[in-house]
């Protein structure tokens, strides 16, 4: 890349900057912080035939022990029994406190390296190196990390700043097409929750977002962080109630990810198809008119996305639904729009969504 951004992410002693660059800058970002000459990356099999070398290359010129460690790719890797696999791993190979650990990938190699930072010998050093379009917009930044159980999504976890992001949209290029489109849903959220200029700007610029433009890439990247890390800024460790817009869309696409053991859905895709279930509960509502609803639709089909799932029962959606991070004193909480740039958290009666339910499974 030939244009440098950054984004800063403030929380007194926890600050760190998010570089938007080259994957070949990672050695020098990396050698600034702690008095250590051992890296550890953490990749997953899809990942390292494309980027982990390069990181390693990167690295080599700082260090004098570089280890890549590898999992399986995909969402059930996210899970206790990779955790327990690599914090054996991790005791056989003498790690201690000064090692940097290092996560090479998308969502799932960031969510689970950065918990395995966070709990092996009370905390190391960490490093998000984002390689999806995801994790680039969404979830390298703001220090969530943890791992899913079979009773729900990210339910063992931690809040675990990285030292540093390091993004570098060229990498998107070797980004399988449904995986890309994937990340786009993050995108459209950001615009949905809090800035109707960016989701006019994504209206504008649906072809050059569908052809990988990097310079709409870096911006867009740049913006998706800047927004993330203002609602961080203010509610870091999730107690006020900010941070919780961040979670349009994930309701419902909780459920479709948790019903289906996530093998069927990308993340992107469940947030899409869970944010058109957002906004029809918000239309019956009456917090939003169908101009919101059609406008946000519109959008998210022509970036390819999805909007429609099959038919689950019921029941089992409410019993999913219940055990959702953001429910409070047995109610169910939805983030819902107002307009297109601001979301409200709120919670919602069940007949109210078991009529959006039963709707959406009709024609509009």
């Amino acid at each position: 890349m030939s244009t440098t951004r950054t984004v800063s992410v403030t929380l007194g002693e926890r600050s760190y900057t998010i570089e938007i660059s080259s994957l070949e800058r990672l050695g020098k970002i990396v050698s600034a912080f702690g008095s250590t000459n051992r890296a550890l990356i953490v990749t997953d099999e899809n990942v390292d035939r494309y980027h982990a070398d390069r990181a390693a290359e990167s690295l080599a010129e700082y260090f004098d022990e570089i280890e890549i460690l590898m999992i399986t790719p995909g969402e059930p890797a996210k899970s206790l029994l990779t955790s327990e696999k690599l914090w054996e791993r991790f005791a056989e190979m003498r790690v201690d406190r000064r090692t940097i650990v290092i996560a090479v990938g998308g969502g799932v190699v960031g969510d689970l390296a950065g918990f395995i930072a966070a709990t092996y010998m009370r905390g190391l050093a960490f490093i998000q190196v984002p390689t999806s379009l995801l994790a680039q917009v969404d979830s390298s930044v703001g220090g969530k990390v943890g791992i899913n159980l079979e009773n729900g999504k990210n339910l063992v976890g931690a809040f675990w700043q990285p030292k540093a992001v390091l993004i570098d949209p060229t990498v998107l290029s070797t980004l399988p097409e449904r995986e890309y489109l994937s990340g786009l849903g993050e995108v459209v959220k950001y615009g949905v929750i809090l800035d109707a200029a960016f989701f006019a700007m994504l209206e504008a610029n649906v072809s050059k977002l569908l052809e990988r433009d990097p310079e709409i890439l870096s911006e867009v990247i740049q913006r998706c962080c800047r927004l993330k890390a203002d609602v961080v800024e203010q509610d870091e460790w999730e107690r006020l109630g900010v941070r919780a817009i961040l979670n349009y869309g994930h309701t419902f696409g909780h459920v479709l990810e948790s019903i289906t053991h996530y093998r069927t859905y990308l993340h992107g895709e469940a947030v899409s198809i869970g944010m058109d279930f957002a906004a029809r509960l918000a239309r019956r509502m009456k917090w939003i008119d169908d101009a919101v609803v059609l406008r946000q639709r519109e959008l998210l089909t022509r970036l390819k996305l999805p909007v429609h799932a099959p038919k689950y029962d019921i029941d089992d959606v409410f019993e999913i639904m219940r055990r959702d991070k953001k429910n409070e004193h047995g109610q169910i909480c939805f983030v819902l729009p107002q307009y297109i740039g601001h979301v409200e958290r709120t919670d919602v009666e069940l007949s109210m969504i078991r009529d959006t339910f039963e709707e959406a499974y009709r024609a509009d």
